[in-house]
């Protein structure tokens, strides 16, 4: 049984159970083992202004033993070229990959469709070619890629009309790394952390479809069934309170925050934007009432509640606002 398991093909495999975990919330519990997500989930926690640093720290709390010899792939904040927290930042991407071949990482490659602006005109502005050169990785526009290198997933289940497709590299790769920012989204989404980054993985013409939809915040939930990273690192040294993808309103976060599970990393960076004071959309939910998260929860993307969340730290300044934010978690 584990060499025919091992022997499976990768993307089949996560298509099947795909399929069956984005019907579970509809076929309910008669008949059906629901699977249990992970009990517990740490998430490192960094408390600095220096982005090289806060990626160093943050990633020496975190176990990642399995990076050695795997093809890492990046997902990046690139929406548009904006100051960060606006895009990623060239400081944060640059160590992380520093890092990540210092794991003796066999490749990294970062990948990529940018919105509304054109990829590759995001990439010249911020340097990313450059940026590739110098620090030894690959970069794919996805908006140049053919339609062999997509993966499509059944509509079944789901709130997608016509089910949602994702770049082949991204849903067969041996490590996924998704480095996102700390801010709200005034454009329906409410918040853009780790679970809103799959938009970005997504064909331009299915987002259409998407954002004009009531039901936008659980469509980004269910995109996040077709991968799952290994590795997330949430920049929120800068982080717009209000506002939004592009620009908002800026306030220093001063910290780095790290983990593998979206939705316990997105609970902690939503508890972060309220603890600065954010808005109304941010300030009058409860955590787990976020439809992003409510819906990752259903589709056991991640843990179930804020108790199941360990935050590590360092350092007693880290410590200090951990336990400010475990303070706000656990009032939902």
């Amino acid at each position: 049984m584990v060499r025919l398991a091992r022997d499976l093909d990768r993307r089949d495999f996560i298509r099947v159970v795909t399929a069956g975990m984005a019907l579970m919330p509809t076929l309910g519990m008669s008949g059906l083992t629901r699977v249990v997500g992970p009990r517990r989930s740490r998430v490192a926690l960094v408390r600095t202004s220096d982005r090289k640093l806060g990626v160093t720290a943050a990633l020496k709390l975190l176990d990642l033993k399995r990076v050695k010899g795997r093809k890492v792939v990046i997902k990046p904040n690139f929406n548009s070229a904006d100051d960060t927290p606006g895009s990623t930042h060239n400081d944060t991407l640059s160590q992380l990959v520093t890092e990540l071949h210092g794991l003796n990482a066999r490749g990294v490659t970062l990948g990529e469709s940018s919105g509304p602006p054109q990829t590759r005109g995001v990439m010249e502005k911020k340097g990313t070619f450059d940026l590739a050169r110098d620090f030894r990785f690959e970069v794919v526009d996805y908006e140049q890629i053919t339609d062999n290198d997509w993966v499509t997933f059944p509509a079944a289940g789901t709130h997608w009309p016509q089910g949602f497709t994702l770049p082949r590299l991204v849903v067969d790769a041996d490590y996924n790394v998704s480095t996102c920012c700390l801010k709200t989204h005034g454009f329906g989404g409410v918040f853009t952390m780790s679970l809103k980054l799959s938009v970005g993985l997504t064909p331009k013409s299915i987002r259409r479809t998407m954002h004009a939809s009531p039901d936008m915040r659980r469509m980004i939930a269910e995109l996040n069934t077709g991968y799952k990273p290994d590795l997330i690192v949430l920049d929120g040294v800068a982080a717009f309170t209000d506002g939004g993808p592009s620009r908002g309103e800026l306030k220093a976060g001063n910290v780095m925050i790290a983990g593998d599970d979206r939705v316990a990393v997105d609970a902690v960076g939503v508890a972060m934007l309220k603890s600065l004071g954010a808005n109304q959309a941010i300030m009058g939910r409860k955590i787990f009432e976020q439809e992003q998260i409510a819906r990752a929860v259903d589709l056991n993307l991640g843990v179930a509640s804020a108790d199941a969340i360990d935050i590590v730290t360092g350092d007693a300044e880290s410590k200090a606002l951990a336990d400010t934010l475990r303070g706000i978690l656990a009032q939902g």
